[in-house]
């Protein structure tokens, strides 16, 4: 990337231990050449998967001050993209989708990418209950890019996503929510279906253009990593501003995401290796490329 870096306005949680959200968004985003303006919706020492944590959730309203003052210092119209993440409360998804209103204002040409963060395959639902709803509702309807996991693909469609033309036809059903005007990318993450080859991971783009699958090894990663999806998202995000080749983000995000887990694995750590591997999101050790598939 060269001259002025592109700014990115990423909402979403932040840990001190470990990398979630903000804590393995910003990084990736950063290594790729971009400026991150970050503002948390929670602090926590580390991530809930350990089942203890200390911490705060932040206001709606402390989400909005931060909105304020990035806007009094003219800022907004060199905004770029809006990431959103865990959200944690109704009235942060309001105040998420009102800063993507306040961005556009400033700049139509702004990208909003929502990772709709509400659950998972084993997990469940692990927000409140009446946020899967409110993201539905309020956020999808404004996202540029939606990058679901294959449960909550299923929970915002209400659609199995057992094969590959269930995963095609759900993330169509999404895109015509998105925002009209808007590019209207959906990135499936996580996708596990029959026909698949075995031990093998995959991730799923559509657009107006077509649909492209990405496939990389499965790595035995027990329990799976916190972190993962919250990195696919902002790389995804940083290769797709760059290029707006939906394609060809899916092909270095995945394989920026395997050169992590690998690292991750060969390490034996709890915490995804993001500083360790940092080398991968600039330049991947090894490459998969995505493959049409409609």
């Amino acid at each position: 990337m060269t001259g002025t870096p592109q700014n990115i306005l990423s909402i979403q949680s932040w840990v001190s231990f470990g990398h979630v959200g903000n804590a393995a968004a910003v990084f990736p985003l950063q290594r790729l050449g971009f400026e991150v303006w970050a503002i948390h919706t929670v602090q926590f020492s580390n991530h809930t998967g350990y089942g203890a944590w200390t911490g705060a959730v932040f206001p709606p309203e402390a989400v909005a001050d931060l909105i304020d003052g990035i806007e009094a210092r003219g800022a907004l119209p060199e905004c770029h993209a809006v990431l959103s993440g865990y959200m944690g409360s109704e009235g942060t998804v309001a105040a998420v989708v009102d800063a993507v209103r306040r961005v556009r204002g400033a700049n139509p040409d702004a990208l909003y990418a929502c990772d709709p963060v509400m659950g998972d395959v084993g997990r469940g639902v692990f927000v409140r209950p009446e946020l899967p709803d409110l993201i539905a509702a309020q956020a999808i309807p404004e996202a540029d890019i939606v990058t679901p996991n294959q449960f909550e693909l299923e929970l915002l469609t209400g659609q199995v996503v057992d094969t590959l033309e269930h995963a095609l036809e759900a993330s169509r059903a999404l895109r015509e929510r998105m925002r009209v005007g808007g590019p209207r990318v959906v990135l499936l993450t996580s996708l596990v279906r029959s026909g698949a080859p075995e031990n093998s991971i995959e991730t799923l783009v559509v657009t107006d253009d077509g649909a492209w699958l990405c496939r990389t090894p499965l790595l035995p990663l027990d329990p799976p990593r916190n972190g993962t999806g919250d990195a696919i998202a902002a790389l995804f995000l940083g290769h797709y501003l760059k290029s707006g080749q939906a394609a060809q983000a899916l092909g270095l995000a995945m394989s920026a995401l395997f050169g992590l887990l690998s690292r991750t694995h060969a390490a034996g750590t709890r915490e995804i290796q993001l500083v360790a591997a940092q080398d991968e999101f600039v330049k991947p050790a090894r490459l998969f490329e995505a493959q049409q598939v409609g």
